[in-house]
């Protein structure tokens, strides 16, 4: 199955989350790609798929929440690389800039990634989402310092409106050793 589309729902519930992945699954022909316990003691579910069967599993496992339900969404057309950045399988190449944003959740870290992907010709090396993070959230991308800053503000945007942007950072040919920390 190709991905096109993904989902999440973050709850207050560490059993609340397995309920919900397991409602998720079973309302349609989705994958699972994250599924797991995250800081603060929430829990949160992430499955990609098409965009039809994605929206009817966030809306499953939304009802399934029982009040447990502290954010969701649906992306439709995710750029690519927000699938590889999950799954932390980029290594950056040490030149051009490194971009960071972060989040106090998760949900919108994720949007702001896509977001970002989407801006400008960066690569997406990885997102992080919470675990031992005290519940934040962070993506590195890597390109020539033009487009990281346009993306780093696309993603920064989209942090901010949600009111829950930590920082934002454009680093300049930053040094080996710092590449070294993102790997």
């Amino acid at each position: 199955m190709i991905e096109k589309s993904i989902g999440l729902i973050e709850l207050s519930s560490i059993a609340a989350g397995f309920q919900v992945a397991d409602t998720m699954l079973k309302a349609g022909n989705v994958r699972l790609l994250l599924s797991r316990s995250i800081c603060s003691g929430k829990y949160m579910v992430l499955i990609g798929g098409e965009t039809a069967a994605v929206a009817s599993a966030v809306a499953a496992g939304s009802e399934a929440a029982n009040g447990c339900l502290i954010d969701h969404f649906v992306i439709s057309n995710v750029h690519p690389d927000v699938f590889v950045a999950l799954g932390r399988t980029q290594t950056p190449q040490p030149d051009g800039a490194l971009g960071i944003l972060e989040s106090f959740n998760v949900t919108t870290l994720i949007q702001a990634a896509d977001a970002a992907a989407k801006a400008a010709a960066v690569t997406l090396l990885e997102v992080r989402l919470a675990m031992a993070l005290g519940g934040k959230a962070f993506v590195t991308m890597t390109g020539d310092v033009a487009s990281v800053q346009a993306s780093v503000a696309a993603g920064r945007q989209v942090i901010a409106e949600a009111g829950v942007l930590v920082n934002a950072v454009v680093i300049s040919r930053p040094h080996p050793d710092v590449y070294r920390e993102v790997i």
